[in-house]
């Protein structure tokens, strides 16, 4: 079920991009008038500020390293739009990729692979087993974490158009988030954990279970954390996170 080097080869380029909505809001703020960048800027943005963006960033910049290389791939929708990408490898394999909910590995989708299973697999998902079911176009995960708890998430397998991929991108971009989000892969006992950080909380789940961080609304101590998670520049945090403050003051008056 894993990706041939192919697609591992650009998919691996990713593996320390986190996924968030730091850079939407700061972009929103010093952007021009289109709201979802190019991936040229989001290129000059890594290099300056070490940032990423959310899940169209990076959907956008997955396709675009995969189109370089020279391989097939096109970007796919839930129901609620959020976009992973489906690449296909030089023997017309499809498999899945999620950088916007921090997939360790992308899977294969095609169920006429012989080694296509539907079982419980580990080494995909961050602190949680999966299994893949596909039913014509539509391609469901379930997901199975270490207290018992399960759910599932469907994606339609239909080849999403590029024009309605970036309107759909660019109304993500200037939809107005109160809460700021933060997603990354982290070390974890020679493994990958998941940690989030959401609306002034955090929260780091393992194979051994949640480890939960209470409520801070100190926006230095924050800065601190996620730089030291992810390595984002200090001043980029403070700016970003500052707006998201701005915005909970906003809303609670």
């Amino acid at each position: 079920m894993h990706a041939t080097q192919d697609i591992v080869s650009i998919w691996s380029k990713f593996d320390n991009f986190p996924m968030e909505t730091l850079t939407k809001a700061w972009y929103f703020q010093r952007g021009g008038e289109t709201k979802q960048r190019e991936v040229s800027l989001m290129r000059e943005h890594r290099l300056q500020y070490g940032i990423a963006g959310n899940c169209f960033d990076l959907s956008l910049w997955l396709l675009h390293e995969f189109s370089e290389a020279g391989l097939k791939a096109y970007p796919v929708f839930t129901p609620d739009a959020h976009v992973a990408v489906i690449a296909v490898n030089d023997s017309g394999h499809r498999y899945f990729c999620d950088l916007g909910d921090q997939w360790l590995a992308p899977v294969l989708v095609d169920s006429t692979h012989p080694d296509f299973t539907t079982e419980r697999m580990t080494g995909f998902f961050p602190a949680a087993e999966i299994q893949v079911s596909v039913e014509g176009e539509d391609l469901t995960f379930a997901y199975h974490r270490p207290n018992g708890k399960s759910s599932h998430q469907t994606f339609s397998l239909r080849p999403v158009p590029h024009q309605e991929f970036m309107q759909a991108a660019e109304i993500c971009q200037r939809n107005r988030n109160l809460k700021p989000l933060l997603e990354c892969r982290v070390p974890f006992a020679g493994q990958r954990a998941h940690w989030e950080f959401y609306d002034w909380e955090s929260a780091e789940s393992t194979d051994k279970g949640i480890k939960r961080e209470p409520r801070n609304l100190d926006v230095a101590y924050w800065c601190s954390k996620i730089h030291e998670k992810t390595g984002y520049d200090p001043d980029f945090l403070e700016e970003a996170l500052q707006i998201y403050a701005s915005r909970r003051t906003s809303s609670e008056k």
